[in-house]
């Protein structure tokens, strides 16, 4: 895998070389540029002239800015991802506007509530795009239903509408839309005065990023469930010590990895069976299991990492989402061990059975990367899915 300060525009010529199956020679001998500057480019050793990057995307046939790098593009064309994005926006921006006399009928809340639990299943099963057109009427109808008849049921459904919205817009590659989700998932899950609401809506937060508040979010949550002993509360809390397994592993901090890992394990334990109906957090020892997977990977522990990944055995009833993301984790450490060709066919096979989620999950574009820096000449099927993912 490439070392993290390798990513300037002499490595990404090498890999557009790489993927276009040429030996430097080969390129050296379509540009006007001699082999010697291209190997010192590549290497980083000397910089890339505007003139440099023009011959040489030229000669691969790619775009400047490619090489340039400059964001990779979505799994959509901009004008597609907006129009699913866009109304999505529009209805969170309702929500404290009150009852919108313009509106016409709106459906029966337990339809909407019906919905919104299928929509959250919708996303589970990887079906983005399907989950996404749907929402915006969804959340209009409920903000207008908890405004003029407002229930525990409604506020409920509504939290769970908005926290659909995050994990769309987070899968879609819109952090700064998921953000405003879940807050907007706060706001409803406080007015429903559901502990459990609140709790996962703080795991959520505080996965999302990467910062001080992280923990601090975490432990909030299991303070809204302390006393708490339903399956629900055992489920949710078990999901928040492997929220913070996963924000230890970041900070590396094996120590606590260890520690949250373990008090995940004794509730699964106690929860009995896997919880995929609490939350749809799909809690139990194979989320646990998968966990522990990636928390090795975020520690750079490929060989423990590796040995978890091949004793891993998903049942047959593992959501599509979390199929697809252990899929990919297992390319990564393949990729790390240097079986290329295993790698490649684990990426394989999460491109088909979870192809949206797969583009844009982080670990895909990490691992093709890393098969074509290892690779002299990549193979076809290789630069195919270096295009796909945007390389």
């Amino acid at each position: 895998m490439p070392p993290p300060d390798d990513d300037h525009t002499g490595s990404r010529i090498r890999e557009q070389r790489r993927l276009a199956r040429l030996t430097q020679r080969e390129l050296a001998d379509r540009i006007p540029y001699s082999l010697s500057l291209l190997n010192q480019v590549e290497c980083g050793a000397r910089p890339a002239t505007p003139g440099f990057v023009a011959a040489v995307a030229h000669a691969l046939r790619v775009d400047a800015s490619r090489l340039a790098g400059h964001p990779a593009p979505t799994s959509l064309l901009p004008d597609r991802l907006l129009a699913l994005v866009g109304p999505i926006r529009e209805a969170l921006d309702r929500y404290d506007l009150g009852p919108d006399p313009d509106l016409a009928a709106v459906r029966p809340a337990q339809e909407l509530i019906a919905e919104a639990d299928a929509l959250c299943r919708q996303v589970r099963s990887t079906r983005l795009r399907a989950a996404a057109k749907a929402l915006p009427a969804l959340i209009v109808e409920s903000t207008q239903t908890v405004w003029t008849a407002p229930s525990t049921a409604m506020w409920k459904a509504l939290a769970s509408a908005y926290r659909t919205a995050h994990d769309v817009a987070l899968k879609l590659d819109h952090p700064d839309l998921s953000r405003v989700a879940l807050d907007r998932m706060g706001w409803a899950a406080s007015r429903a005065s559901d502990p459990c609401i609140e709790a996962v809506q703080r795991y959520k937060r505080a996965t999302l990023w990467r910062c001080a508040t992280s923990l601090p979010l975490i432990a909030s949550g299991q303070v809204l469930l302390a006393g708490e002993t339903s399956r629900e509360a055992l489920a949710v809390a078990g999901q928040l010590h492997l929220g913070a397994t996963t924000v230890a592993a970041k900070n590396g901090d094996a120590a606590a990895v260890r520690e949250h890992l373990a008090a995940a394990r004794e509730l699964a334990e106690r929860v009995g069976g896997e919880a995929g109906d609490v939350h749809w957090l799909s809690f139990g020892q194979t989320n646990v299991a998968l966990h522990e997977l990636g928390a090795s990977i975020a520690m750079n522990h490929f060989d423990e990492a590796l040995c978890h990944a091949r004793a891993l055995k998903l049942p047959d009833s593992t959501l599509t989402s979390r199929r697809a993301r252990y899929l990919v984790d297992r390319a990564l450490v393949e990729m790390e061990a240097g079986s290329a060709k295993t790698s490649l066919k684990f990426l394989a096979q999460a491109r088909q059975v979870a192809p949206e989620q797969t583009r844009h999950l982080p670990g895909t574009r990490a691992t093709v990367r890393g098969l074509v820096h290892k690779s002299r000449r990549a193979p076809e099927s290789l630069g195919g899915m270096a295009r796909w993912v945007g390389l």
